[in-house]
């Protein structure tokens, strides 16, 4: 399809006018899927039982999970027509730094037990795409190997409540090169994953009859992404949080420290340290917005940790208003639950200024390698500017909170 428009040039290629249909040119396993949903079904006929457990569940009752697509189903939108839309575009700054579309890769630490070098195809596909990737502290891959191949690249952080591994964590991350680095603050425990446990799912795995069984029934897996790996790099460590552990061990435990004793006080060390871009990931409270602002931080993500850390935690999208209006000249980010370009543009609409995306692009790696997440990346993109057209707008500055209303009420937002 040709178009001339130079921010909609491969590889985010442009929605045009067509609708979705199956593209012959995709890998074969590629052409049925038309959104970021439909990587579900396939990734778990290929993943064995535990690993897409441990990726698909939330916590507990999974009620937070549920709440996260919920909330954006109350919203709909109020377009405009007879808006000359040909020249619209996603571009968006952030941090000073101008990416192709409104979205990124949320962190995910368990991208290369899903996907063979799972964690340098998405840095590679962030940088091709010029979207920003969130390593997270908890891969099985060296911070320095993605920051090698992915200059898109922000480092996500697990810290404990220690000055001495804060210090060496931060000194390590501004080494590799890395420009932003982010704190997620929603676990000062582990969460009560009890579909982990029903799975046969353990961090780091053990080496059971269960483990073995789930995984010789799923030989695309066994071969294509675990053996594969470990004949080319031999076994698999958690890298960047602690003590060097590797994934298949019988006694082995990852040292994560003291987590629950990480405070507002080692926040302000870390501001001292770091001399780049500090975001804090997992805030639902306009309070802590406020004091994350007057810390020195430079951004915040509105997350629920995907519905993995507090069921019953309320769904980001909810509380998104509230926090925008609190956080002065601090960057607003969201994550958690968003699957279509309407999606992220009501995250937008609601104060968002830029969107992370987890689950669908790991199974996208695991099923279909990097034309897997080059292929995500295109059907979001082209959402995003196939409903930027139908709502009559041209840049995403545009999207304001008037384009929605709240279905729950006849008000609207008229008496929020």
């Amino acid at each position: 399809m040709s178009n001339t428009r130079p921010e909609l040039s491969d590889p985010l290629s442009p929605a045009g006018r067509a609708t979705a249909r199956p593209d012959k040119t995709l890998p074969r396993a590629l052409r049925g899927i038309l959104a970021l949903q439909d990587f579900e079904e396939p990734a778990r006929r290929y993943l064995p039982r535990p690993m897409y457990g441990y990726v698909s569940g939330g916590a507990e009752t999974n009620a937070s999970l549920r709440a996260n697509r919920a909330a954006f189903d109350d919203l709909a939108f109020v377009p405009r027509t007879l808006v000359n839309v040909a020249a619209r575009t996603q571009k968006t700054t952030l941090f000073g730094r101008t990416y192709d579309a409104p979205f990124g890769f949320a962190p995910m630490g368990g991208t290369s037990m899903a996907a063979y070098e799972g964690d340098l195809v998405l840095a590679r596909a962030a940088a091709e795409a010029n979207i920003p990737m969130l390593m997270s502290g908890g891969s099985l891959t060296r911070l320095e190997d993605v920051a090698a191949v992915g200059r898109t690249a922000w480092f996500q952080a697990y810290l404990p409540g220690e000055n001495d591994r804060i210090t060496q964590l931060v000194d390590r991350v501004a080494r590799a090169g890395f420009e932003t680095l982010c704190l997620t603050v929603d676990v000062p425990v582990g969460a009560n994953r009890e579909n982990n446990v029903r799975s046969g799912f353990n961090l780091p795995l053990r080496p059971t009859l269960r483990l073995a069984w789930d995984s010789l029934l799923r030989p695309r897996w066994l071969v294509g992404m675990f053996l594969r790996t470990l004949i080319t790099h031999g076994m698999p460590h958690f890298e960047n949080r602690g003590a060097r552990v590797p994934l298949i061990t019988r006694t082995g435990t990852r040292d994560v420290g003291l987590s629950d004793e990480l405070s507002w006080s080692h926040l302000e060390l870390m501001r001292r340290l770091w001399q780049g871009r500090l975001v804090l990931k997992g805030i639902l409270s306009k309070e802590d917005a406020r004091i994350a602002r007057e810390s020195g931080v430079d951004g915040i993500i509105v997350s629920n940790h995907g519905g993995r850390q507090l069921d019953g935690a309320t769904a980001p999208l909810r509380v998104l208003p509230g926090i925008a209006a609190h956080a002065g000249g601090m960057t607003v980010m969201m994550d958690s639950g968003i699957r279509r370009g309407t999606d992220v543009l009501k995250a937008l609409a609601l104060g968002a200024q830029f969107v992370f995306v987890g689950r669908p692009f790991l199974y996208a790696a695991a099923i279909g390698g990097a034309a897997g997440v080059r292929h995500a990346i295109k059907l979001l993109h082209d959402e995003v500017d196939r409903d930027m057209a139908l709502l009559g707008i041209t840049t995403l500055a545009e999207m304001r909170r008037e384009r929605l209303i709240d279905t729950r009420s006849f008000d609207g937002f008229g008496k929020s």
